[in-house]
C-alpha cells in the first residue's frame, strides 16, 4: 500500500461521492465502514475451536487477520462495503423443493458467477476514487479472501447480522452479493444501525433441514447443506443425505422463510439472468449430462469449480430422494459402476433407497 494520503477537507463530501457513483455501478448499497473489528474476534476464534469451519481450511489459515484489516491488506485505512441483488425471477423455489423429481440449485447460482461482475465494478469504483484523490492503495475482495465481509457491512449500516449468520436489508432482504474494496485512504465511517430487527423470530433456525444454526448466529457448516454441496469435496455422510432432499448446489431454505425477504428485489443484472433453465430443471436431465456437457454448460457458473464428479455426487443423492419411478432407478443403474469411487457410493446409497441393492 502507498503512503498515508491526506485527503481536503470535504472528506464528507468525497465519502457521498463513493456512494453515488457505487450506486451508479449497480451497488444497491455502499457504505463506508469502520475496521475496528476487534470485538469479533473472540466469536470468530470460537467458531474456529469449534471446528464449525469443516474442511474449510483457508478459513482458519490466516487466523484473526480475517478480523483485522490493517493485517490482511497493511495500511488499511477504510473499507468500503456494497451489496448487489441477484434474484432473477424465474419458477416459485418453494414449488420446486416440493417435487422431489426436481433439481434445486440455490437461487444465486442460477446466472453467471458474481465474483466478475462485483469485482469488475469494484474495480471502476476504485479508479473513480483514484481520478478524485489521486495516487492510492487498494484491493478488491469478493468472497476472494478471509474477511468478515458481514461484520463490516453490519459496522457500516448496510443491514444487521441475521440468526442464520447472513446480512439482513430492510429494504432488500438477504438476497445479494457482498464485496469490498480496501483503501489506504481516510475515509469517515459510517454508524451501525441503532437496533438489528430479528427480534424473537426464530423461522430461519427452525427450517434448516439439518440444523445446521445450533445457537443464533452461529452455523455449524459441517451440517450446512451449502457446505455439504459446494466446500466438502469427499463423500456426504449418509446422515445427512435424506435431509437434503433435492437440493444439489447449495440451500435457501433458512432465506426463504425470513419475513424480511418480502422486502427482496429483482435484480436488473443481465449476468444474473438464469442460464439453461435451472430454476426448473429434473434431476434426471442433469444427471444425464456428460462431462463435456457439464464443463459447456456451467462454463461461467459458480457451479463450474465444483466440478463433474461432486455434481454427480449431489444428483445421485437428489435422486436417492427423488420417488420411486423405473426412469430413476434405470438412470442410476447406469452410472452403478461408473469409474470414480466416490460417485459410485452415492448412486449405490442411492439405489438402495429404491430398495434396488448388489
Amino acid at each position: 500500500m502507498t503512503e498515508f494520503i491526506h485527503l481536503p477537507l470535504n472528506e464528507q463530501v468525497i465519502a457521498q461521492s463513493i456512494k453515488d457513483w457505487a450506486h451508479k455501478l449497480g451497488f444497491a448499497a455502499a457504505a463506508i465502514a469502520n475496521i475496528d473489528l476487534s470485538h469479533a474476534e473472540a466469536g470468530l476464534s470460537q467458531w474456529l475451536a469449534a471446528g464449525y469451519h469443516g474442511e474449510m481450511d483457508y478459513m482458519a489459515r490466516h487466523g484473526l487477520k480475517r478480523a483485522r484489516a490493517a493485517e490482511l491488506v497493511p495500511g488499511t485505512l477504510s473499507v468500503i462495503t456494497v451489496f448487489m441483488p441477484y434474484l432473477s425471477g424465474g419458477v416459485d423455489p418453494e414449488e420446486v423443493l416440493a417435487d422431489t423429481n426436481r433439481a434445486y440449485i440455490s437461487r444465486y447460482a442460477l446466472g453467471r458467477d458474481y465474483h466478475k461482475v462485483l469485482r469488475n465494478r469494484l474495480q471502476e469504483l476504485a479508479e473513480k476514487i483514484t481520478d478524485l484523490v489521486g495516487p492510492m492503495g487498494y484491493r478488491v475482495f469478493v468472497d476472494s479472501a478471509p474477511v468478515l465481509e458481514v461484520e463490516l457491512a453490519k459496522q457500516a449500516g448496510n443491514g444487521w447480522r441475521g440468526k442464520h449468520s447472513l446480512l439482513i436489508n430492510r429494504q432488500y432482504g438477504s438476497f445479494f452479493f457482498i464485496g469490498e474494496l480496501f483503501l489506504d485512504v481516510a475515509l469517515p465511517a459510517d454508524p451501525p444501525l441503532p437496533k438489528e430487527h430479528c427480534g424473537q423470530c426464530t423461522a430461519c433456525i427452525d427450517a434448516c433441514p439439518t440444523q445446521a444454526i445450533v445457537a443464533p448466529y452461529i452455523v455449524d457448516a459441517r451440517r450446512c447443506i451449502s457446505y455439504l454441496t459446494i466446500e466438502l469435496k469427499g463423500a456426504i455422510p449418509i446422515e445427512f443425505r435424506a435431509q437434503i432432499g433435492n437440493r444439489v448446489y447449495g440451500c435457501d431454505d433458512c432465506q426463504l422463510v425470513c419475513p424480511w425477504n418480502r422486502f427482496a428485489k429483482t435484480s436488473p443484472e443481465t449476468d444474473f439472468v438464469i442460464r439453461h433453465g435451472l430454476d426448473d430443471v429434473s434431476l434426471l436431465t442433469l444427471f444425464s449430462w456428460s462431462e463435456t456437457d457439464f464443463q459447456q454448460k456451467m462454463a461461467g457458473s459458480p457451479i463450474y469449480r465444483i466440478g463433474y464428479w461432486a455434481w454427480l455426487r449431489n444428483l445421485a443423492v437428489g435422486l436417492g430422494n427423488a420417488s420411486t419411478t423405473p426412469e430413476v432407478v434405470t438412470a442410476l443403474q447406469a452410472r452403478r459402476d461408473i469409474d470414480h469411487e466416490m460417485v459410485r457410493e452415492h448412486v449405490l446409497w442411492a439405489l438402495a433407497q429404491h430398495g434396488v441393492f448388489d
